[in-house]
């Protein structure tokens, strides 16, 4: 496989929401889904979102249990797995988390919608920059770039619009969602994936691996994605 193993992680809410309509990143794991999340990244190569997630929430992408860092340093890894951005616009700041909260790789994809005054300080931060041209970065050679690079898992953590994409081209093999006992309602408010949407007779398949039910209230749910015929 030319491109690493993609694995998309969701928290949503029971009516499949991944964030309120203010979008300000609302907090829906509980604490057991947290750690389980921290393990999933302690596991991956790299952790990658996209734009909108990238610039209004501003994540650290990092491990945050120490014994699994440690663990990973035991085995030879960074402490923290390779953190990926992808937004055709980029427009982060020299101080943000995603940039600084670690010590970690970082790879970022845009289009030559990024001015160069950007560039160069994402650049001079460390960052590994990939330019695509078009109006949006091509998805299929940025997983190729990432495996190049020697990235062969892959943790995706959102937002929509990429989830959405990342599965329409064929390009995930699996999706984990916690689905919490709580519900935001609103039209606007994002759901696990956005984009133009599918008609029914392209609907992606997934199949059902494995299921849980947790104390907390909430349901683990794992499916891999079934190949869709032609």
């Amino acid at each position: 496989m030319d491109r690493p193993y993609v694995r998309i992680n969701v928290a949503a809410t029971a009516d499949g929401k991944i964030d309120t309509f203010e979008r300000r990143g609302s907090a829906i794991s509980s604490q057991r889904d947290k750690e389980r999340v921290d393990k999933l990244r302690a596991e991956a190569d790299a952790v990658m979102v996209g734009g909108h997630t990238l610039h209004d929430e501003d994540p650290k992408l990092t491990v945050k249990s120490e014994s699994l860092r440690t663990e990973r340093l035991t085995r030879g890894l960074p402490a923290n797995p390779a953190k990926v951005g992808v937004s055709s616009r980029l427009n982060l700041k020299p101080d943000s988390n995603f940039l600084n909260a670690g010590a970690a790789q970082i790879f970022l994809f845009t289009t030559k919608q990024t001015d160069e005054a950007q560039l160069s300080m994402l650049r001079s931060c460390g960052a590994e920059i990939f330019v695509h041209d078009g109006e949006r970065v091509n998805l299929n050679s940025m997983l190729e770039t990432l495996k190049q690079k020697g990235m062969n898992r892959l943790m995706v953590e959102g937002g929509a619009a990429l989830n959405f994409e990342l599965m329409r081209l064929g390009l995930v093999d699996e999706l984990t969602i916690y689905v919490a006992p709580m519900i935001f309602g609103g039209e606007s408010a994002p759901t696990t994936a956005a984009g133009s949407g599918l008609v029914r007779s392209d609907a992606i398949p997934l199949k059902l691996v494995e299921s849980q039910s947790w104390d907390d209230g909430g349901v683990l749910l794992r499916y891999q994605f079934e190949k869709r015929s032609k």
